[in-house]
């Protein structure tokens, strides 16, 4: 089996994160920045968000009618054998080919429009009330706070929006005159993709992220973490924690511990496979309530 270049994944990464920083761009046109060159960054699944944003999503399109019944077994499929190979070159290759081909022909106001319905349905409720407060407190310092996830950006966009932050990066998918073509601007903005991302906004925005903070719940985010000059572990993974208590990081867990055993299935995967997992677990979701039934 080749396995891609390692120069290819990284003008992949680039170009996922210049893309997601240039929509950010627009997205911030007509708000007048703040003078300071700080800024905060916020991972959104299991830091800010309890669970992961893109399973909401789907459990919701999916309610909708958006998936068929073979696309979902086809995801569910995707997702068993990424589990089973592990996430090797190959494998994320082939995640990110069909990350977010369900959309494909779906037009952006549909999708925009599905993703304010399903936010106040299912995700308003399941913020953290802990991080939502330490996004406040860089707020009301002068701060900006963007959120950084590989959640696709219309759901990055309206969570910020919705908890009134200064933007959001997030995995920009494609389209043409309106409608998306089911394919990625670059890669998924995954590990080093974030990285690359709030480089690229630091770059346009003036911003110092010697003077910046972010925060993360995944050891993923490792490469988004060392980049700026305060970073602080929220609702950390096992390695994340270990990596954290080394460097003396700061942590915060908002936690119980069924509560993090329950949620960490539900993002398990989430940034990896993205929307394979969540369909997998929608598929399952289906046949439980069809024994619940008979």
């Amino acid at each position: 089996m080749t396995r891609p270049p390692t120069r290819d994944l990284r003008a992949r990464s680039v170009l996922a994160g210049e893309a997601s920083a240039a929509v950010a761009e627009l997205e911030a046109a007509l708000e007048t920045p703040p003078v300071v060159h700080s800024a905060a960054f916020f991972d959104v699944d299991n830091t800010l968000l309890q669970g992961a944003s893109v399973f909401y999503l789907a459990k919701g399109l999916y309610r909708r009618k958006f998936f068929s019944r073979g696309e979902i077994a086809a995801k569910a499929w995707q997702q068993l054998r990424f589990r089973l190979a592990g996430e090797t070159p190959q494998s994320v290759a082939n995640a990110r080919a069909s990350a977010l081909s369900f959309i494909a022909g779906h037009s952006v106001t549909e999708l925009r429009m599905l993703v304010e319905e399903i936010f106040d349905e299912g995700m308003a409720d399941r913020i953290w009330p802990g991080t939502k407060a330490l996004a406040q407190m860089h707020l009301d310092a002068g701060e900006r706070v963007w959120l950084v996830t590989a959640a696709p950006v219309e759901v990055a966009h309206l969570l910020a929006r919705r908890l009134g932050l200064t933007g959001a990066l997030g995995t920009v998918a494609a389209e043409v005159e309106g409608v998306y073509t089911g394919e990625l601007v670059g890669d998924i903005l995954h590990g080093p993709a974030k990285a690359e991302a709030v480089r690229a906004l630091a770059a346009r925005e003036g911003l110092d992220l010697a003077q910046c903070a972010a925060y993360s719940d995944s050891v993923n985010d490792l490469p988004l973490l060392e980049l700026v000059g305060h970073p602080c572990a929220i609702n950390p993974d096992g390695k994340l924690r270990r990596y954290a208590e080394v460097a003396g990081w700061r942590v915060r867990d908002y936690r119980t511990g069924r509560k993090a055993a329950r949620l960490g299935l539900l993002t398990a995967g989430a940034s990896g496979a993205t929307l394979g997992a969540v369909s997998a677990a929608v598929a399952l979701h289906r046949r439980a309530s069809r024994r619940r039934v008979s």
